[in-house]
């Protein structure tokens, strides 16, 4: 991809060079980038995100403090065990009670738990990866902005250049009134004109409604109120840094996903591991019912108890390997999608420089083109005011002079967008 880089070069310096004067007032394209990604209602999403992550870790933290449980119950049986036996005395050995009954308060404190490190900073790498997330829907916002923002501009410029024309020939039209007044020409020489002068302000009432249109789509997306006379102006940026394509496209947020999505595999990995390890933890119950600790006792009593409690599961059936190849396979498909996204970048930007080559070769031509075809009108203009032609083959010259205009006008536009287009493609700022 050296080569794509090295030709869009020039068309970006070219790019700059053909930036038009740029008024005090005009509406710059990097600032409404900035301030559409600023007012989307997701950039809250990060503090949402921030504060959800929190309150899981606090419940994390809390799994280290001790677990309280109440229970009670009472229950009746209808045996109970009994000792098949007669004392000397010609007595039997007391039996359990029927009726059993028991409230009690245990506690339970984990001593060495090795998976709780390992969840928070799962929860710490999905937080990360969440907010990646954010900023990759937030950065689509970019070429939306272009795209309503060149369309506007375009009709801007067309607009220009059509109201133009239309001085030149209502011009021309005066003249032709006063001949018609002097019976110098015939009505439909100035009708003529009149309709080629209503059929253009037509075509400007409909750049008015595109341009009207793209404003509104700007002003959703940036939250900022674009009045209709706003000048829109061409943006400049600097020409392409000498760097790899591989290095530009690294500043995309997509590819900090990426990574962040890998560390949450990682993160995966670890706390499955954990799983497997030791668990520690210290208990301790009190309460009080029938019978207490002593089963054949038949009167309530108070009690304790407390210990030490190992948990351990040595052998998973397999299930600790399936779930880390998993994961290992997780971590496949996160690089595969990566590279179908660096392909996708790669032929977007391949096409991009192919346009800016192609249009930057039109517009070398432009000037050419309109110069020729502004000599054809100033000398068809003579003829006409020597009544040499009538009015309709000096509005066809005159629409020639037009058509080259706005050819030139939309090859401006057409390369201002490629090139905007390309650095937001690359992650560059356009300025």
């Amino acid at each position: 991809m050296t080569r794509p880089i090295l030709l869009a070069a020039p068309a970006l310096m070219l790019f700059s060079c053909i930036a038009g004067a740029q008024t005090p007032d005009s509406l710059r394209l990097e600032s409404l980038q900035s301030v559409a990604v600023r007012g989307d209602p997701r950039q809250a999403q990060r503090e949402l995100l921030a504060s959800q992550s929190a309150l899981r870790l606090e419940s994390l933290r809390s799994e280290r403090l001790p677990i309280l449980s109440v229970d009670a119950f009472g229950q009746y049986q209808s045996d109970v065990a009994q000792i098949p036996i007669i004392l000397p005395n010609g007595q039997r050995p007391p039996s359990p009670p029927h009726d059993t009954y028991d409230a009690r308060l245990s506690a339970e404190q984990r001593i060495f738990d090795p998976t709780l490190g390992t969840r928070r900073a799962l929860e710490r790498a999905q937080l990360a990866e969440s907010q990646a997330r954010v900023n990759n829907a937030l950065y689509s916002l970019r070429q939306n902005v272009n795209d309503a923002y060149f369309a506007a501009l375009s009709a801007q410029l067309r607009k220009a250049e059509i109201q133009t024309s239309i001085t030149d020939l209502e011009a021309q039209l005066d003249a032709t009134s006063a001949r018609e007044r002097e019976r110098a020409a015939l009505p439909s020489e100035a009708n003529a004109l009149r309709a080629e002068i209503l059929r253009r302000r037509q075509l400007i009432a409909e750049l008015q409604a595109t341009r009207r249109a793209s404003l509104v789509i700007l002003s959703d997306l940036t939250g900022r109120h674009l009045d209709t006379t706003v000048a829109l102006a061409v943006p400049e940026v600097p020409a392409t840094p000498a760097m790899s394509f591989d290095s530009l496209v690294r500043r995309r947020p997509e590819y900090e996903t990426f990574a962040r999505s890998r560390a949450v595999v990682e993160a995966q990995r670890a706390a499955r591991r954990a799983q497997d390890r030791p668990r520690v933890s210290a208990f301790a119950r009190t309460g009080y019912g029938k019978p207490g600790l002593n089963p054949l006792a038949n009167t309530f009593d108070a009690y304790w108890l407390g210990g030490i409690q190992l948990r351990w599961s040595p052998w998973t059936w397999g299930s600790t390997d399936r779930d880390r190849e998993a994961l290992e396979l997780q971590g496949r498909i996160i690089s595969t999608e990566e590279a179908a996204f660096t392909n996708a970048l790669r032929r977007q930007v391949a096409h991009d420089v192919a346009d800016a080559d192609r249009l930057r070769a039109s517009l070398a031509s432009d000037d050419a083109i309109i110069a020729l075809r502004e000599n054809i009108l100033a000398e068809t203009r003579v003829r006409f005011r020597e009544h040499v032609i009538t009015s309709a083959e000096y509005v066809d010259k005159q629409t020639d002079v037009l058509a080259a205009r706005i050819a030139k006008a939309s090859h401006r536009v057409e390369l201002a967008a490629t090139v905007a287009r390309y650095l937001t493609t690359i992650g560059a700022e356009v300025r």
